[in-house]
């Protein structure tokens, strides 16, 4: 008997040594973020982590951006945008600050303090996660993993990547305990490019993390930059926040597609009709439908919880529903312009086709996961000739799908250039380009954007709704 109670007393004083340890290194971790010391590690420079970067650096921390990609450390180094709409000040005051640098070396992670992962969540051919950069990037934090030392995912990803993926890793290859000898925390990025009303540090911060203490320093950490953090039980609960917000996005987007393809066989502008409805003040939101979806999140996020959902044996017959039909709007807009053509007595094989708009979204240089290059394709397998016009995004660089484009160039903004098309697509509306001069210029115009409201047609069938 006392033998048994000896061996309780030792393992009490072993545990209360854990806690003090733990204790230790969460005090020393507040103390250095409330004098700004705190050495901040961003991995991952694209659209996420550059502003996060910028974020920490803007309130007095010392960071470091670690990416793969030679271009962007160079470009950060040179202080040059690779990333139009976040400009030049931001860039050169970047490359002249001696708290600020960038390096493909992962080796100097042992010396970060806080390291935030900003990297890419795609999915893979069969609509499924594709955590290959998660993982790699996880397993080279490990190895170089620091007691003390907070790990944070901003990455989209189903409910328990960061406490059945991350957390694993980090623990097998380092051999340290998480919430004992290091912090890790999952913080959804909010980002949304190229608007100017809301930037890194003015959208509301949605943490979670594994135990009180690592939520804590996480929050701390935060709320020096972030003008409000929004703490939540655990990580699962933060990753399913940040699905649930572009999941709500994608299924009213469905919703508007689907009564645009009605409203346009009844006579009826879909537009007007939103337009209308938008002056309830209570009771609606106004969501406006488009040629399909993209950038980075409303068309990946869903499948995310569709695909963790059949671990539970349940579906998620809702969202995969408004997932087909977003997924379908390019075929809509192919066949409306083919219709388009047949009108003026032309097919569409042998046409030559402009998509005016490369990027996802208007007035940025964001590609990511954009319609139209599902567009273009499908114009392609029809036989048509296709070009584009972006002024943003001047040459198509590589991206993990649509190879055959690489390299393509955007056409001159010009008559000559313009007129000598058969049939131009809106599918992003740009709000620098002048459609007038596009209805002076072309004869058969397919908008997908409502971009030519109040342009004054030259014939009946010029303009045509998609």
């Amino acid at each position: 008997m006392k033998t048994i109670q000896k061996s309780r007393n030792l393992y009490n004083d072993v545990d209360v040594k854990e806690i003090e340890k733990t204790a230790r290194l969460q005090d020393n971790f507040v103390i250095k973020i409330e004098n700004k010391t705190a050495q901040i590690g961003i991995i991952g420079l694209g659209y996420v982590g550059l502003p996060l970067l910028w974020t920490f650096h803007e309130v007095g921390f010392p960071v470091t951006g670690f990416d793969i990609d030679e271009v962007k450390i160079e470009a950060l180094e040179q202080g040059q945008p690779y990333i139009k709409h976040l400009g030049y000040d931001m860039m050169e005051k970047l490359a002249a600050s001696n708290k600020c640098s960038a390096t493909q070396k992962f080796t100097g992670l042992s010396s970060m303090d806080a390291i935030i992962m900003c990297v890419p969540t795609p999915l893979n051919a069969y609509r499924e996660p594709d955590m290959q950069y998660v993982e790699k990037t996880t397993k080279t934090i490990a190895e170089h993993l620091q007691p003390g030392q907070l790990i944070v995912l901003e990455s989209t990803s189903y409910p328990g990547t960061t406490d059945e993926l991350i957390i694993p890793i980090l623990e097998d290859v380092s051999g340290l305990k998480s919430g004992q000898d290091f912090f890790v925390a999952y913080s959804p990025e909010r980002e949304d490019p190229g608007n100017p009303n809301f930037n890194t540090a003015k959208i509301p911060k949605v943490v979670g993390a594994d135990g009180p203490e690592a939520l804590h320093i996480a929050t701390e950490l935060y709320d020096t930059v972030i003008v409000e953090t929004v703490p939540v039980s655990d990580n699962k609960t933060a990753e399913a926040v940040k699905l649930t917000e572009n999941i709500f996005r994608s299924v009213n987007i469905a919703l508007v597609n689907e009564l645009k393809i009605i409203f346009q066989e009844m006579g009826i502008d879909v537009h007007e009709v939103l337009d209308a409805a938008e002056t309830k003040p209570f009771g609606f939101m106004k969501f406006t439908p488009g040629p399909g979806l993209g950038g980075h999140c409303i068309p990946i996020d869903p499948f995310y919880l569709t695909w963790k959902a059949r671990e539970y044996e349940k579906y998620t017959r809702f969202i995969e529903l408004a997932g087909e039909i977003n997924t379908s709007m390019p075929h809509y807009v192919v066949d409306r312009t083919i219709k388009a053509l047949n009108a003026h007595k032309k097919a569409m094989n042998g046409s030559k086709v402009l998509v005016i708009g490369l990027a996802y979204k208007p007035d940025v240089d964001d590609l990511r996961e954009s319609p139209t290059f599902k567009l273009m394709d499908l114009l392609e397998e029809y036989g048509a000739n296709v070009s584009y016009y972006d002024h943003y995004i001047p040459e198509i660089w590589e991206t993990r799908e649509h190879d055959q484009w690489t390299g393509l160039q955007t056409v001159a903004w010009e008559k000559e250039s313009v007129s000598s098309f058969d049939a131009v697509i809106i599918s992003t509306d740009h709000s620098d380009i002048d459609y007038q001069e596009l209805a002076d210029w072309s004869d058969i115009i397919v908008d997908t954007r409502n971009a030519m409201k109040g342009i004054q047609a030259k014939s009946v069938n010029q303009i045509w709704k998609a």
